[in-house]
């Protein structure tokens, strides 16, 4: 319906020379005629250039295969019956050139039967033209290999990207696989002492990331010359962040510097002795939740051990249970359990309580080891770490802790571990006579 005022408009259908014009490229497409009729060869170039194409000429197979090799052409219109090298000799000659794009094939022919045709198509011809050529039908089959060809240009162009978008993410990958080899080094320097002798206890420490870094994290410090401090931390997730934070924790846990270390005070005497496991704990807890503002927490064991008595105080703040293996090989698992540190400002942690005898053991475990799957993913669990315990009760210090890993590994049935692996593991021999003089800690 019109409205008021309105303009009717007659549309014009496109006219046929508008629907067969050939597709329209940045650069003009170089066609090769190739006939041993110069009359024939002229009609065809004259309708070509008329339509913007560079045009070049050979009066044979021979002569057309030397006029590829110098410029090749994107198009070839060749005609099948010629002497000496023939149209399919020439088109098989010509597909087995090597050449950065793809070349269109066109057969002119006055054969028309299916075996022909079929013969043609297997010698690698794109396309046939039926002498007398038409124009028009020229003109379609010329744009339906242009398309072609600009589609192949399209794909390799997407292909040049892709393969340099790749060389530059291979770049970015190598460079970050760099940083993160050196961020490992740098972790693992975080313990920096895997052995460590008290005189009354032996101290042995693991740290295995499953990737490059991990947010596992183990140490020591001592306290004075008769206790030391001990503490296992698992940061939640896995990867740069997480070591980043454990690389923040192992500050305030130093035992090069006590002045920094939370689990430390200083006495009027100038000495340092150790804060209470728990305050220690709830002291973490708010850090990272006023200052450190980040989505991690973590899991945390914390222990205070007497070299003169045994005694160990310990806090258990959602890390694995600590598990002593008393001389005669018994285990005794300790601990409920409790909040990890850096989910709720008011989380209580509770300390508990046990005593080393001279040839008893305190083994401290990441979950990593407790949660190690088989090739079937069933986990280890207590009952397994109580075996491999069983099983290397008679060996100590580094050399314990690698069999340990020895066992680990043949039950995760040498695939790689899915979380990181850490333990600490006091050996205590009794009273501390020499003491640790070397280890005290003064302002």
């Amino acid at each position: 319906m019109k409205g008021r005022g309105s303009v009717s408009v007659k549309v014009q259908p496109p006219s046929r020379e508008a629907q067969t014009s050939p597709v329209k490229l940045e650069e003009p497409l170089h066609v090769l005629v190739v006939d041993d009729s110069a009359l024939q060869r002229r009609i065809l170039t004259a309708s070509l250039e008329r339509w913007g194409y560079r045009v070049s000429e050979a009066a044979s197979g021979q002569a057309a295969y030397a006029l590829c090799l110098a410029d090749p052409p994107d198009l070839i219109l060749s005609d099948w019956m010629m002497p000496g090298m023939d149209g399919l000799e020439f088109c098989k000659a010509f597909r087995a050139l090597p050449r950065d794009g793809y070349g269109y094939f066109i057969l002119l022919t006055s054969k028309s039967e299916k075996e022909e045709v079929a013969l043609g198509l297997d010698c690698g011809a794109d396309d046939f033209l039926t002498k007398p050529v038409s124009p028009a039908e020229l003109r379609a089959r010329i744009s339906a290999g242009t398309r072609i060809i600009e589609m192949q240009r399209q794909l390799s162009e997407k292909n040049r990207l892709i393969g340099s978008t790749l060389k530059e993410l291979q770049a970015l990958y190598d460079a970050l696989d760099s940083d993160l080899v050196e961020a490992r080094k740098l972790q693992q320097s975080l313990v920096r002492e895997r052995f460590r002798d008290f005189g009354a206890a032996q101290v042995t420490l693991l740290l295995r990331p499953s990737g490059h870094v991990g947010g596992d994290l183990v140490g020591v410090y001592p306290v004075g010359l008769t206790r030391i401090g001990l503490f296992a931390i698992d940061v939640s997730g896995h990867g740069i962040s997480s070591a980043l934070m454990t690389a923040r924790l192992a500050g305030y846990l130093s035992s090069s510097s006590p002045e920094y270390n939370v689990a430390l005070m200083r006495g009027a005497d100038g000495e340092y002795t150790a804060q209470p496991p728990s305050r220690v704990v709830e002291t973490l807890n708010r850090l990272v939740l006023e200052e450190l503002q980040t989505e991690h927490y973590f899991t945390m064991l914390l222990a205070d051990l007497d070299l003169t008595t045994g005694d160990v105080v310990m806090v258990q703040a959602g890390h694995p249970h600590p598990l002593i293996q008393r001389l005669d090989g018994r285990i005794d698992v300790m601990g409920q359990g409790g909040f990890p540190v850096g989910l709720m400002d008011d989380a209580a942690f509770q300390e508990f309580s046990g005593t080393l005898a001279p040839g008893d053991r305190l083994v401290i475990l990441s979950d990593g080891v407790l949660e190690c799957p088989d090739p079937q993913d069933n986990l280890l669990g207590g009952d397994g770490i109580a075996g491999i315990l069983g099983q290397i009760h008679d060996m100590s210090g580094t050399s314990c802790l690698e069999a340990m890993m020895w066992h680990l590994t043949d039950y995760a049935g040498g695939r790689d571990f899915p979380d990181d692996v850490s333990a600490i593991l006091v050996e205590f021999k009794g009273s501390a006579t020499s003491g640790p003089a070397q280890t005290g800690q003064k302002a």
